[in-house]
């Protein structure tokens, strides 16, 4: 999509100019557009919504296990903060 999305910039900027200097131009604008867009360091949709999902699972186990430790505390008595039952160290 950011090919086409550079290919239609670069023949825009060509169309803006006299034949003989569009060729010089396109190639010109499509450099200086690559260029930035690497500097951005921009993401694919596709890498975008793999990392999306990603994050969902992860947010999901954290809920899950903050659940756990929810059960555990209710059953041992414990207080989540409370200095009763400090944490030892290993």
């Amino acid at each position: 999509m950011l090919t086409r999305i550079l290919d239609q910039i670069a023949a825009t900027a060509r169309a803006a100019v006299p034949p003989e200097f569009g060729q010089d131009v396109e190639k010109n604008v499509r450099a200086v557009l690559d260029s930035t867009f690497q500097r951005l360091r921009l993401v694919t949709r596709e890498e975008f919504e793999v990392q999306q999902a990603v994050l969902q699972k992860t947010r999901e186990l954290v809920e899950r296990l903050e659940r756990q430790v929810a059960e555990i505390e209710a059953k041992n008595g414990t207080n989540p903060g409370s200095s009763k039952n400090p944490p030892t160290a290993v």
